[in-house]
C-alpha cells in the first residue's frame, strides 16, 4: 500500500515519518513563498514534495506563475490542485481556471474529490467540475472520510486513480469536530450512529478499520494528521507500513 501525509507551513520536518509523498497546505492568509520553499526542504530531504495549489486563495495570473515557477526551481514534480477557501481573494474562483492555463505543464497532477459532498457546493455541481478537471489529472484525492460506503461508491466510478484521504489515529471526539467544521455529513452520520457500539469518544481511532473496508478498490491511502502527526509516525511503523 502507498501513503501519503497532508503537513502544514509549521510541521517541523525531522518528525516526518518515512512516506515518499508529503503534501504542503496553502491556507487562507498564508505566503505562496513559504510553501515553495518549504518544499525545497522536503526535496532536499529526498521526499516528493507536492504543495497545495488553491484557487481561490491565489489572487492572479502572475502570483500563480510566480508560484509554479518557485515550486519547480525548488525540486517540485508533483501539484495538488484545489478550489480551498470558500471565498475567492483574486481572480480565481475555481481549480478549473488554474488547469487551464497550462502553467502545470510537466507536473503529475492531482485534483479533489469529495465522495461525501460538499458544505459548499451541491452534489451536481461537483460532479460536473469532476468531469471538467480530469483531463487534467493524473489522480484524485479524496477528502477524509470514515465510512466504507461512500468511498467504494466513488472510487467505482472513476478512471483514475483515487487516493483516499483518511485521519491519523486521532480520539473520536477529535474526529466529529473536525468532521462538523468541512461539512462530512456521511462521515457524521456514521460517527454519531456507531458511539457506544463500536467507537468510544475517549479513544483513538484505529484508520487501519477503514483501510481494511476498501483496500479492494484502492492501495493509496492519504493521511491527514489534524497535529496527530507523532501518533501517526508510531502507527504508520507498528503496522509496518513505513
Amino acid at each position: 500500500m502507498n501513503f501519503s501525509l497532508e503537513i502544514g507551513l509549521k510541521t517541523n520536518l525531522s518528525n516526518l515519518p518515512k512516506v515518499k509523498d508529503v503534501y504542503i497546505t496553502l491556507l487562507p492568509g498564508e505566503d505562496f513563498r513559504q510553501v515553495a520553499e518549504k518544499a525545497k526542504e522536503l526535496a532536499n530531504l529526498s521526499f516528493n514534495p507536492v504543495p497545495h495549489f488553491p484557487a481561490r486563495s491565489i489572487k492572479n495570473l502572475d502570483i500563480l506563475k510566480d508560484y509554479v515557477m518557485r515550486c519547480k526551481d525548488g525540486g517540485v514534480k508533483q501539484a495538488l490542485v484545489i478550489g480551498g477557501s470558500a471565498q475567492p481573494v483574486g481572480d480565481f474562483h475555481c481549480s478549473l481556471q488554474l488547469l487551464e492555463t497550462g502553467l502545470f505543464e510537466g507536473f503529475r497532477i492531482g485534483i479533489a474529490g469529495h465522495p461525501d459532498g460538499s458544505p459548499d457546493i451541491s452534489d451536481s455541481d461537483l460532479e460536473k467540475a469532476m468531469k471538467d478537471k480530469k483531463p487534467y489529472a493524473d489522480y484524485i484525492v479524496t477528502q477524509w472520510l470514515m465510512e466504507p460506503d461512500p468511498i467504494i461508491k466513488f472510487v467505482s466510478k472513476q478512471t483514475i486513480p483515487v487516493h483516499v484521504g483518511i485521519t491519523g489515529p486521532m480520539k473520536v471526539s477529535g474526529l466529529l469536530k473536525f468532521a462538523n467544521t468541512v461539512g462530512a455529513k456521511n462521515s457524521i452520520n456514521f460517527i454519531k450512529s456507531n458511539l457506544g457500539k463500536t467507537f468510544d469518544l475517549l479513544r483513538p481511532k484505529d484508520p487501519n478499520d477503514l483501510i481494511k473496508k476498501v483496500k479492494s478498490v484502492t492501495s493509496n491511502f492519504h493521511i491527514y494528521t489534524f497535529g496527530s502527526l507523532k501518533e501517526t509516525n508510531t502507527w504508520l511503523m507498528e503496522k509496518k507500513y513505513a
